[in-house]
């Protein structure tokens, strides 16, 4: 509706009817896309849609993307979707459609292997002009477990403090402290500022584990509470939050990885929280 005054007179149009305008998201998008499809149907063409952090969009978004991508399967419309999220996402997508899990596929893309980090630190370098020595690949490797934004961070720096080249060793030494103290200022402790004092104990308590995943009854352990069940609360929040997931029955992970090692760097004890 549009409305338009001006002194005395005025003005009312009414909205000419069409599609994918009934204000119900899950019909309209399917509509859209289904206009969008058979648009580049006719056109020989096809559409890509990439999504980052796709597990942030809300569940009544989530719902009707799904309905939308199983529209373009019946279909057969050449609309791809592509979504990049964290683990928690196959169990997100099934919540929202039960359908979701045979529609989609959800492979697990974790660290690189020793051998593709060392591509992605050498092959930029030796565009201008210069090498890493091994010595520095297998301690930039160590330090980053082959992730690929630590590899992009300790890469940079070490780039940055380096004179000539190679790219030395010790040169990545020297630039860790660096690399790390702008990791806890701008990756790690901005996620960890946004949690309460009872979340932020149950993943201090996690970073304690002998190793990750942690079991359920050892966080309740070291937390000092009788049964992991009167901890789900703060489990389920920290899930939503997208800070842990569950790997397996019974075991918990952190999302982020290395985030263990700056609660143990950050934090000296769970009674400093």
């Amino acid at each position: 509706m549009v409305k338009i005054s001006v002194g005395d007179f005025g003005l009312d149009i009414e909205p000419e009817k069409g599609s994918a305008d009934s204000g119900d998201l899950e019909v309209d998008l399917s509509s859209l896309f289904i206009a969008v499809g058979e648009a580049a149907e006719e056109r020989q063409s096809a559409v890509a849609i990439l999504i980052d952090e796709i597990q942030y969009i809300s569940s009544s978004e989530l719902n009707a993307l799904i309905m939308a991508m199983h529209k373009m399967q019946q279909y057969q419309l050449p609309i791809i979707l592509v979504g990049a999220g964290l683990p928690i996402l196959p169990g997100l997508a099934g919540d929202a459609k039960s359908y979701a899990e045979r529609l989609f596929n959800f492979p697990d893309i974790g660290p690189l292997g020793e051998s593709d980090a060392f591509s992605a630190l050498r092959e930029p370098v030796r565009d201008a002009g210069a090498e890493f020595e091994d010595g520095a690949l297998h301690e930039i490797y160590r330090l980053t477990k082959g992730y690929p934004y630590f590899l992009q961070e300790w890469g940079y720096q070490a780039w940055n403090q380096a004179e000539s080249s190679p790219i030395t060793l010790g040169i990545v030494q020297e630039t860790t402290p660096l690399v790390i103290k702008r990791l806890d200022e701008i990756f790690f402790r901005v996620r960890f500022n946004r949690l309460t004092d009872a979340e932020k104990r149950y993943l201090r308590a996690m970073a304690e584990c002998s190793s990750l995943p942690c079991r359920t009854a050892g966080i309740s352990d070291l937390l000092g509470v009788r049964s992991a069940a009167a901890l789900s609360p703060v489990r389920s929040i920290l899930i939503k939050k997208g800070m842990i997931y569950s790997p397996a029955h019974g075991m918990m992970a952190f999302t982020v990885p290395l985030f263990e090692e700056f609660l143990r760097r950050t934090i000296p004890d769970l009674q400093s929280i």
